[in-house]
């Protein structure tokens, strides 16, 4: 997700820094945001100028610290723990300037609670982006308890300006989009235990059916069906029985097959990725 808004930043015309702990993923991320650029330009979407006037505003770095200071808008893009999510924020409270706004990309958890980290939480925001970021047109805006108006007004100002389409919510546990989706995705995985479909068959449904761009468990597995069932277990805890996981669901995670990321989720992309090479 980091490195789709990434993309989008520096396509929307701010100076944009990647930041990340290891030196190789900002190797493989600098590589795939290239090769975003490249089939934006084959697909049009970019001139040969923009393409390389936004890559001049794209850098790397592993020190989060010393690009901090310089930001108008930090976005984190760490995965959905708290514990992680906290120990960023507390850096970035640390050593940003006082105007500067933070915004956090998630899909379920609280900007409350996350704001309530640093000395800012009136600063402190949810920007809910959709994978893959730079195709989907939606950002979800989701104020805290604490959230200021002027806030959300720059991060809607910010978000449209990287070409997207905004919704302003206030926090609510799931927010509007994520509570849909868990329960879609969820039910779709109670369906596969109980032998209604296939997966194909089920993911067929949906789309052609619901008119849905894409089916759920497709859809669950380029998100990734840990981070799904992250998700679930916490709108279970905050909203009760009706997204209780599936247990097949908890299988699945159990068994390392989490989605594209690991090769094989609901669907096996071992043997795809092998054709392609």
């Amino acid at each position: 997700m980091g490195r789709g808004i990434a993309y989008v930043s520096a396509v929307g015309g701010f100076k944009t820094t990647l930041v990340d702990i290891s030196q190789e993923q900002l190797a493989n991320a600098e590589k795939e945001i290239n090769n975003i650029f490249e089939r934006e330009l084959a697909r049009k979407k970019l001139t040969f100028t923009e393409m390389e006037e936004s890559k001049s505003r794209l850098q790397y770095s592993v020190s989060l610290a010393q690009h901090v200071k310089e930001a108008d808008l930090v976005i984190e893009a760490v995965p959905e723990v708290m514990d992680i999510k906290k120990n960023i924020f507390e850096v970035i409270d640390q050593h940003a300037s006082e105007t500067c706004c933070f915004a956090t990309n998630t899909s379920t958890m609280s900007p409350t609670e996350i704001g309530s980290y640093t000395k800012r939480p009136d600063k402190v925001i949810a920007m809910h982006f959709f994978n893959p970021v730079h195709k989907m047109p939606l950002v979800e805006i989701i104020k805290g308890l604490e959230t200021s108006d002027e806030t959300a007004e720059a991060i809607r100002r910010a978000a449209e300006q990287m070409g997207k389409e905004t919704v302003v919510i206030n926090e609510f546990p799931g927010f509007v989009t994520s509570r849909i989706s868990a329960l879609v995705g969820n039910e779709a995985f109670y369906m596969l235990q109980e032998g209604v479909g296939t997966p194909e068959e089920i993911d067929k449904a949906i789309k052609l059916g619901l008119n849905y761009p894409m089916g759920p468990f497709e859809l669950g597995d380029l998100v990734g069906l840990d981070t799904r069932l992250n998700n679930l277990n916490y709108l279970h805890s905050k909203l009760g029985e009706k997204y209780r996981p599936a247990p097949l669901l908890e299988q699945y995670v159990k068994a390392g097959r989490l989605g594209r990321k690991s090769g094989r989720g609901v669907y096996d992309y071992s043997a795809k990725e092998e054709v392609a090479q």
